[in-house]
């Protein structure tokens, strides 16, 4: 099953996200189709957050991200997210 089609899944992402960047917010205040990084974003992350993220996902799933580019375009939302780590 495609990751952003796994309930499951993004909701394991939303928590992961929340506790690595400490934020106070619950899982139903990140939308499946909101930015996660920049200024438009509800939840605001940065290059920091990402790097956090971004390890504690090769420790969870086994994923490995090195490239920022690929980082950014992966991370953009949860379904995006979610996609890049299950693909089907």
């Amino acid at each position: 099953m495609k990751g952003s089609l796994d309930e499951r899944l993004k909701t394991e992402l939303k928590e992961l996200i929340i506790a690595e960047c400490d934020l106070d917010i619950g899982t139903d205040e990140i939308g499946d189709d909101d930015t996660l990084f920049g200024s438009d974003s509800p939840i605001g992350l940065d290059s920091v957050d990402a790097l956090q993220i971004s390890i504690a996902v090769q420790n969870k799933y086994g994923v490995v991200i090195t490239d920022s580019k690929v980082l950014r375009r992966v991370m953009k939302t949860i379904n995006t997210f979610a996609d890049y780590i299950q693909p089907e």
